[in-house]
């Protein structure tokens, strides 16, 4: 296990990067996004306005649900929510009242930030106790807490959870991952030891969604961490990306391979119009060999890829100027973290790892033994220590760098009358690295499931293909055969690119 730098800043609560870039950097620009633009100053005035207020409302202490699409709003929430003292649930606002319901009820939130047009879809799963704050716009927004007293906060107990990120479950109900503020400070050093930024040279942009928990750390994180500038587009099209890059002369673009894959595929990407950038980090999925040496002979820009998920806060392991490159690896564990091979599966040990999963003690005995972090991921690691991840333990897929768990799908299309029976699967798919495709018992159309399924799942769940059969085949014990049905779906995706 490598320490960190001796001289390595170890901020003690997400907030204390924020407050020292106000104080060392007032008149910075931290936040663009369109045309409002916030300099740190105004920047910590405006979370200690709208922290002052959720204190006032009761959530110091509580969880604090955050259903915003990206913009300015959704920065200034999190942030603020984390300098009350209270608990980050940062939801998909995309999701569907089915999907948000049983995660807002786990969450048990004290007060929920919600875009206006969202406020329909939440009204009648959220607590009766529960405050509601609607955002509008975000220079509305801006307007008003700057208007308002911003009264210095308490700083939070280090050791409070300040981020609840949800992510999928096998059984088809989400787990909510907790982490406390030392934690996931803890992960922002160990990645600044391996990828280190320039104090106040840098300029990060996000175009993935912010409630992630990647775009979390590497856009908003990092660069209030660097007191760097945090250049917020609504969401990825490959003609922003090249023209924030080339406008704002970004110098960091976080992304997952479909970004990438895109951006390939964009006749506007050349390597004058990114020249600003100083690298790129990939994670969130698997990226092809093929894609990295693609990117890199057409930019010039090194590609840093790393691995982790929600519940090691997030990052366990990734490339860096100084560490070795192989094909086919996420790097060496970061600082501070220990990776070992049990019986092929990853697990890991470190500061970062999450305390656990809100109200389920099973599961999270199931996942951590020992204080080891059993990853349900496959894998090997060489005698440089570089990680290499062979498959997944669990019954998951990744599509366009977001778990897709299919018993949650599965249930989905069973709940159709005219489905009597159905199971979905993951299968490679060179855009988004994979897709679902469904394999379905019963008198449905594709038509109809697809319509059925965007009535019930956020769109990168849909499965990309539906297979009609008379049977499902099963295994000699009568469950459903899901690595026939893997055959199946990668024989007919291999046809259907050919």
């Amino acid at each position: 296990m490598r320490p960190l730098p001796p001289d390595l800043w170890v901020p003690g609560t997400l907030i204390d990067p924020l407050r020292r870039a106000a104080r060392e950097r007032p008149a910075a620009v931290a936040l663009v996004s369109g045309d409002v633009m916030l300099d740190y100053a105004a920047y910590a005035h405006a979370i200690d306005a709208l922290g002052a207020r959720l204190i006032g409302e009761g959530a110091g202490g509580e969880t604090v649900v955050i259903l915003l699409r990206n913009s300015v709003a959704i920065a200034l929430a999190t942030q603020a929510v984390q300098a009350a003292g209270a608990t980050v649930a940062a939801l998909n606002p995309d999701y569907s009242a089915r999907e948000l319901a049983p995660m807002i009820a786990d969450s048990a939130p004290r007060v929920a930030i919600v875009h206006a047009d969202l406020l329909d879809r939440v009204a009648g799963l959220l607590p009766s106790a529960c405050t509601v704050i609607a955002i509008g716009s975000d220079a509305a927004l801006v307007d008003e807490l700057l208007a308002a007293p911003a009264p210095a906060l308490p700083t939070p107990d280090p050791d409070s959870v300040a981020v609840l990120q949800f992510t999928g479950g096998t059984t088809g109900r989400a787990k909510g991952v907790e982490l406390t503020h030392r934690a996931v400070a803890t992960n922002i050093a160990q990645r600044e030891a391996v990828l280190p930024t320039r104090f106040g040279d840098e300029r990060v942009l996000c175009m993935m969604p912010m409630f992630h928990s990647f775009a979390s750390a590497m856009c908003l994180h990092l660069s209030a961490y660097a007191a760097g500038t945090l250049v917020i587009l609504p969401r990825y099209r490959p003609d922003w990306v090249v023209g924030a890059i080339e406008r704002h002369g970004i110098t960091r673009l976080p992304a997952g391979p479909t970004v990438f894959n895109g951006l390939l595929g964009f006749e506007g990407l050349t390597r004058e119009r990114v020249s600003s950038l100083r690298c790129v980090y990939s994670g969130s999925a698997p990226l092809s060999a093929d894609t990295l040496a693609r990117w890199e002979e057409k930019t010039e820009v090194p590609i840093f890829e790393g691995y982790g998920q929600s519940e090691a806060g997030p990052v366990l392991t990734y490339q860096g100027p100084n560490t070795p490159r192989k094909l086919g690896s996420v790097g060496p564990a970061l600082p501070l973290t220990e990776l070992r091979i049990v019986d092929g599966e990853i697990v890991a040990r470190g500061p970062q790892i999450m305390r656990g999963y809100r109200g389920m003690p099973a599961e999270t005995a199931e996942a951590l033994r020992g204080g080891w972090l059993h990853t349900g991921d496959m894998g090997r690691i060489d005698e440089d220590g570089c990680v290499f991840v062979t498959d997944r333990k669990k019954d998951m897929a990744i599509v366009g760098g977001f778990n897709v768990y299919p018993r949650e799908v599965d249930e989905v299309l069973a709940a159709h009358p005219q489905v009597d029976a159905a199971a979905t699967v993951g299968t490679p798919d060179g855009y988004r690295g994979e897709v679902i495709v469904a394999f379905v018992v019963g008198r449905a159309d594709a038509g109809t499931l697809a319509a059925h399924c965007a009535e019930h799942l956020v769109r990168y769940k849909h499965p990309a293909d539906y297979v009609f059969l008379d049977a499902l085949p099963l295994t000699p014990v009568g469950k459903v055969d899901k690595q026939a049905l893997k055959t199946m779906a990668a024989d007919r995706r291999r046809a259907h690119v050919a």
